[in-house]
């Protein structure tokens, strides 16, 4: 039976009260310590299940599972459904290779679309990245996924169209930490996360990411300004803000891109003497922290005397402040008489600016801007705070450069998708909801056919092109016969997949190895297949995958060949213990079964944890 939700939330702290009456570090360590700070919540081990409602494009009422249990943690197959890809053709009417425009192809075979990376999933988010997983795994960091951005459903008691947006305390940080676990996994060591939240549970996801990214590893709280005018009939406050909590995978490689400088910001540099290096504005010489060999006397050109203030020097010493003077660098205004300050040119600033950490709306666009947005493109949006263009532009400008991939697994109405193509970014995103058709295939193909016209597109010269593919979530691995109400595997997936899926399902890591001697598993349709579950030890854990679809006529594992497996595989330098996942019959006696061996029997082994 499922387990009940009940409890609330605590937040506990290491020592928390004998590190405020103790100084001595001995007297305040013990046994008993817990890390500090983690967050916990009732069944805070487990994870959600629920069964998805195809129709409504959503899950019913989630109920606690173990985290191990195979429906939360299997790698689904991605169904194709169709693909749409720009094709581009003189304008009519104007003179050839002029002025282009766009058609849209669909295409409806998968073989087809080889070659176009853009991918739309419509399901739930969390087995699209259980499948998102097994896919990165297998590539270079430098082919992982650079930024993500993710709008969750922010719980703040309301229920939206397409999202439980009302779910427990409990309930919620179990769907964010099991979702945040696999978006670190696959994001490569230069890439970010940008979550965007309100007060309602900003400061619980703070805590959690702390937990899963690692503190040292938290970048910023970007303040967004997200209203354009002041809500009078609030109660308390007037919200006009939300969050973006800001993620490095690894703070040591991540850095973000400068932010463009306006023409407002250039017309503040002048030229009153007219110096032939162009613009410029000038700082002062003075410093906070002062050096005794920089602080001495300078005397202006109309002989006004200058000391550093006290407790401060100057910037440099003396004999490079008279080179400065010698090259016209310092200026001491209009008319000789004020303190020196040094000349900054125009033409030697940074080629941009460091982002700070308050976005106001005249910046990057409020609610109500993308509000607009959705009206222009004929969408009816169900989203109480829909993200304007602007605003995903200036992330996905500070995280990546071109052709890197971008992530949202919260599709909401396909903003983060429609700005990364424009900005000729790879993109990925998973929505759960019917909208998935209804708001993002729409937006999207006027993305690319360049019938769309809002928000971002004049500013980074979009006229469309591109292209992307569109799956579904596929079937579970596992099947329960209505009539006997028995488990068995989805045969229809064919046993290679179902094979790699179960291994994945575990944790394992699918190896492209061939370790074993060549009298055994030459058939590549019925050779067994290889994970790898590698630990903070040098050891890893092997699985190995070993089935019989119902046509196959060899149904038991012989002695020999259980044994060749784990002679062979021992061998490997890494080796800790190898597990054997199989629905065949075992010849081999309990008794001669080594510790570090484990054969686990399928499909019993999953439905009896599935039943209890």
């Amino acid at each position: 039976m499922a387990k009940k939700y009940q409890g609330s939330l605590t937040l506990e702290w290491f020592n928390k009260q004998k590190s405020i009456i103790n100084l001595d570090e001995k007297s305040i360590k013990s046994e008993n310590d817990i890390p500090a700070p983690a967050i916990n919540w009732i069944n805070k081990e487990d994870s959600l299940f629920y069964e998805i409602s195809t129709e409504e494009g959503k899950g019913s009422k989630p109920y606690w599972v173990n985290r191990n249990d195979i429906r939360v943690k299997e790698a689904r197959p991605l169904v194709f459904q169709k693909a749409f890809k720009a094709v581009e053709k003189d304008k009519e009417g104007m003179l050839p290779g002029t002025f282009k425009e766009y058609s849209i192809k669909e295409i409806t075979n998968e073989e087809d679309a080889v070659g176009i990376d853009n991918m739309l999933i419509k399901g739930d988010n969390l087995l699209a990245l259980n499948t998102l997983k097994k896919h990165f795994d297998k590539l270079p960091d430098n082919k992982k996924v650079k930024c993500i951005f993710i709008d969750p459903p922010y719980n703040t008691g309301s229920a939206f169209e397409q999202y439980d947006d009302n779910l427990m305390h409990s309930e919620w940080l179990t769907l964010m930490r099991d979702r945040l676990v696999i978006l670190k996994s696959i994001l490569t060591n230069e890439g970010s996360i940008w979550i965007s939240i309100d007060d309602d549970e900003s400061h619980y996801l703070k805590v959690l990411c702390d937990d899963i990214f690692g503190r040292h590893n938290f970048i910023n709280n970007v303040v967004w300004h997200k209203k354009h005018t002041r809500s009078n009939d609030a109660k308390w406050f007037s919200d006009n803000h939300d969050h973006i909590l800001v993620y490095a995978k690894s703070k040591e490689f991540w850095r973000p891109n400068l932010l463009p400088r306006t023409s407002k910001q250039d017309k503040q540099y002048k030229n009153p003497d007219n110096d032939i290096r162009g613009p410029w504005m000038s700082q002062p010489i003075q410093v906070k922290t002062p050096s005794d060999a920089y602080i001495y006397e300078i005397i202006t050109p109309v002989g006004n005397c200058f000391w550093p203030p006290k407790g401060r020097s100057w910037q440099f010493g003396l004999s490079r402040y008279k080179e400065l003077v010698k090259d016209n660098r310092i200026w001491f205004g209009e008319d000789g008489h004020n303190t020196p300050r040094i000349k900054k040119f125009l033409s030697e600033v940074s080629s941009g600016l460091t982002p700070v950490t308050l976005w106001p709306r005249e910046e990057v666009g409020d609610n109500q801007e993308a509000k607009k947005e959705m009206k222009q493109l004929n969408i009816n949006n169900p989203f109480g705070t829909p993200k304007p263009e602007r605003l995903l532009k200036r992330i996905i400008h500070l995280a990546t450069t071109e052709n890197d991939m971008v992530l949202d697994v919260f599709g909401g109405s396909g903003t983060t998708f429609s700005v990364a193509h424009k900005m000729k970014r790879k993109w990925i995103g998973i929505e759960i909801g019917v909208h998935a058709d209804t708001h993002i295939i729409p937006r999207l193909k006027g993305v690319i056919n360049g019938s769309d016209k809002i928000g971002i597109t004049e500013s980074v010269n979009w006229a469309g092109g591109g292209s992307f593919k569109y799956f579904h979530l596929g079937d579970s691995i596992i099947s329960i016969d209505e009539e006997t109400k028995k488990g068995e595997f989805n045969w229809n997936l064919g046993k290679q997949f179902i094979q790699e899926s179960l291994l994945q399902s575990y944790d394992f890591v699918i190896q492209d190895i061939s370790v074993f001697p060549l009298e055994f598993f030459q058939d590549e349709a019925n050779k067994p297949t290889i994970g790898k579950l590698s630990g903070k030890t040098k050891k890893s854990i092997y699985g190995l995958a070993f089935l019989a679809a119902p046509q196959e006529s060899n149904l038991t594992m012989s002695n020999e060949e259980i044994k060749s497996i784990y002679n062979t595989l021992k061998k490997q330098t890494d080796f800790q213990s190898l597990v054997i996942y199989t629905n065949k019959g075992i010849d081999i006696a309990q008794d001669t079964i080594p510790d570090d061996l484990d054969i686990i029997k399928v499909p019993h082994a999953i439905f009896s944890v599935l039943e209890s």
